[in-house]
């Protein structure tokens, strides 16, 4: 007969997941600067990069804390996400939405993040991980201060220059 599977087993399947996840990140955001046009957007996306390898050393502290080996479990979501993004690059080459574009995926980025980082606190502090708890509550607020800072430069310029140029009437 099979184990039954706890909250403690979501727990670390959720972070073999999102460390998966992390990993992919951080390869595909220095494509994303090359990719990107303004300059802002290129140093938007390095400043992510360089958070994503402390979000990584967060999250290997967390496996430490579990007493578990630092493994990731493949993240179909994220390879998704990531996909949606690369075809941007590939369509978008050289256009002026190629921005608008690149930040609308890191957006989509952000927001799974979000969403595996928040139920990881919940988790955590219902399973009494209060150590694991301000570790990954640290890499929430980044991810939230990330997506904030896309959403002004998508609105400040990217979507602007993005915006298809109207012919004279």
């Amino acid at each position: 007969m099979a184990t039954e599977k706890t909250l403690n087993d979501l727990f670390l399947d959720t972070l073999k997941d999102i460390y998966f996840a992390e990993k992919q990140i951080l390869k595909a955001l220095p494509k994303m600067a090359r990719a990107a046009q303004s300059e802002e957007s290129k140093a938007g996306f390095l400043q992510h990069r360089d958070e994503t390898e402390g979000q990584i050393e967060r999250l290997e502290q967390v496996f430490e804390i579990l007493g578990k080996a630092v493994r990731g479990k493949t993240c179909e979501a994220i390879g998704g996400i990531l996909a949606e993004g690369e075809e941007i690059m590939e369509e978008y080459k050289g256009s002026t939405a190629l921005d608008a574009g690149l930040i609308s995926s890191a957006q989509a980025v952000e927001h799974y993040e979000i969403a595996r980082y928040g139920i990881l606190i919940a988790w955590a502090n219902q399973l009494g991980l209060a150590d694991a708890v301000p570790l990954l509550q640290a890499t929430l607020a980044e991810e939230v201060a990330t997506d904030k800072k896309l959403t002004q430069l998508a609105h400040a310029s990217a979507n602007p220059k993005g915006k298809a140029k109207t012919q004279a009437a």
